[in-house]
């Protein structure tokens, strides 16, 4: 058997990489927090780097919040949706509870889109900035999403009183703390024109520099997309360099012997994500041979109890074999989500059940989803395959497609599925809708 190309490059360079890295004494406390609407899970390749750099696994936490999405009008209560108030409380919890863990005196925050918003007003606060190293902020609107009259409460409006208050000194940073930020030139959400706020020919009145801040070390990573900023190893690298003050050894996964990958089930109330613990969930994991069928009995079992946690699977040693992670949740379809191997361990693995249908996939035999968590698809820079064929939502311009369908005919029920994007590589089987199951194709880099 051939083992992908990434799986080759994490084993035959990335040991060599390891023999030279050099432990550090007690390097800074890293605190994660993910962007709107998303969770800790898209961290894991970052923790991953950063541990394959020797930066120990308990000095660094990625949170999860619990209601990951704004509110319509900051001001105004909204069903499973937090105020920028209610981010900042809980991060300043979650610094809390790092220090405490590890003694240090001050920890350093990396925030990716909204997840800036919190950090830079805890900082802000002098409590705050007395417990806070190093900010970086990647692909955070720091000067908005737009600047215009519609939305006035928004926490994304530049003329709403959070940004105000935040932007409204001789300064963007604060004395004492240091300052990153990384934009691209391919952001959505740092664009002149309303198209991807839903007001296609309103001028927004944000450019692609609305991500940085005056006084800070800003960072233009050209062809990068909104997610990227934070998840890309470019974007690592310069994480990286800006809290260690070196380059990495390594800007690729070591991988360990026997992963092991656990994490929590979350749910959706009323349509909206959320990061509320789900109990009753039966999760199942197993190891998939390159023609998408099952290699023996399941890895794990379990139905998850309040704190939503799905236990911990252990992967079989040094296999680069694809995972097959089967999510049931009662009043949802039965999610199979297809993976490319753990090269390490990682808590954040996790699960959330499938969005609804959309009109297009109500009548398939056989739903398929790609989706890409922790970027967007671009054309023409990216290759997206289903099948060997390009999927139908390609589209050219700013990179603003997370998720791609497919679907199938019955009589492929049960037959494998390829799916591509760049060099990474997906294997999964055509489920039957009658069933109420659903094929979700996750990538992970």
């Amino acid at each position: 058997m051939t083992l992908p190309r990434r799986a080759l490059l994490g084993s035959a360079l990335a040991l060599p990489f390891l023999r030279l890295a050099r432990a550090q004494d007690a390097p800074a406390p890293i605190l994660f927090v993910h962007g709107n609407g998303d969770h800790a899970a898209l961290w894991m390749t970052t923790l991953w780097r950063f541990e394959s750099n020797n930066w120990p696994r308990e000095r660094m936490t990625a949170i999860s919040l619990p209601d990951p999405l704004a509110r319509a009008d900051d001001a105004v209560a909204q069903a499973d949706r937090s105020s920028s108030a209610e981010q900042t409380q809980r991060l300043a919890a979650a610094v809390t509870e790092l220090r405490a863990r590890t003694g240090a005196a001050r920890v350093a925050l990396v925030g990716n889109s909204r997840g800036g918003y919190p950090i830079r007003d805890f900082v802000s606060q002098p409590a705050g900035a007395a417990q806070v190293s190093h900010v970086i902020t990647c692909g955070t609107p720091n000067h908005g999403v737009y600047d215009w009259e519609f939305n006035p409460g928004s926490e994304f409006n530049a003329r709403a009183p959070f940004l105000r208050r935040l932007n409204g000194g001789a300064t963007d940073v604060v004395a004492g703390t240091s300052f990153l930020t990384i934009r691209t030139d391919n952001d959505l959400y740092a664009q002149p024109d309303g198209r991807y706020v839903g007001r296609p020919g309103t001028p927004t009145g944000i450019t692609q520099d609305g991500p940085s801040l005056r006084g800070a070390n800003n960072i233009l990573l050209t062809g990068l997309d909104h997610r990227e900023t934070a998840y890309h190893w470019r974007s690592f690298r310069e994480q990286f360099k800006h809290i260690a003050g070196r380059e990495p050894h390594t800007m690729g996964v070591i991988p360990e012997e026997r992963p092991r990958i656990g994490g929590i089930v979350t749910g959706l109330s009323n349509g909206v994500a959320t990061n509320r613990p789900v109990a009753g969930a039966t999760v199942e994991v197993y190891t998939l041979d390159w023609q998408g069928q099952r290699e023996g009995d399941a890895l794990l079992n379990v139905t998850t109890g309040a704190d939503g946690a799905w236990g911990s699977a252990i992967l079989p040693a040094w296999r680069y074999m694809p995972v097959e992670i089967v999510l049931s949740v009662p009043g949802h379809p039965i999610a199979h989500y297809f993976r490319s191997h753990f090269p390490r361990s990682s808590t954040v693995v996790n699960l959330r059940p499938p969005a609804a249908l959309t009109e297009a996939e109500g009548g398939a035999d056989c739903v398929v989803r790609l989706t890409r968590p922790r970027g967007y698809f671009s054309w023409p820079r990216d290759v997206v395959l289903i099948d060997d064929q390009e999927v139908a939502e390609k589209r050219e311009g700013i990179a603003s497609v997370a998720t791609a369908s497919r679907a199938l005919p019955i009589g492929r029920a049960g037959s494998a599925i390829y799916a591509l994007y760049n060099e990474e590589k997906l294997v999964g089987r055509a489920l039957p809708r009658s069933e109420n199951r659903i094929a979700v194709m996750e990538l992970t880099w």
